[in-house]
């Protein structure tokens, strides 16, 4: 299982948000850059991974509500993808 890990010191706007997670990810088809765009392209992966979101109190800081909403889509992903799994340290 690959390990990638999520470091919210990273994540200071939605559209810089985005774009690192697509890198970190791997994501080629991701190009929506938005909350739903990443879940339709993570409730199909098909590789098995996890994902550990760093730093978080530092993400919530530079954005606010969407940090949570980003922390939501993942935790929704990790209930109905059993490929991804999620966690926060």
């Amino acid at each position: 299982m690959q390990i990638v890990r999520l470091d919210g010191q990273f994540m200071r706007d939605a559209e810089s948000t985005h774009h690192y997670i697509q890198e970190q990810l791997d994501l080629h088809g991701y190009f929506g850059q938005n909350l739903d765009a990443l879940y339709d392209v993570l409730s199909v992966y098909d590789k098995e991974i996890c994902i550990i979101l760093t730093n978080e109190p530092l993400m919530h800081a530079f954005l606010g509500e969407y940090g949570q909403q980003l922390i939501q889509t993942f935790q929704d992903i990790d209930k109905i993808n059993e490929n991804i799994q999620f966690n926060v340290l």
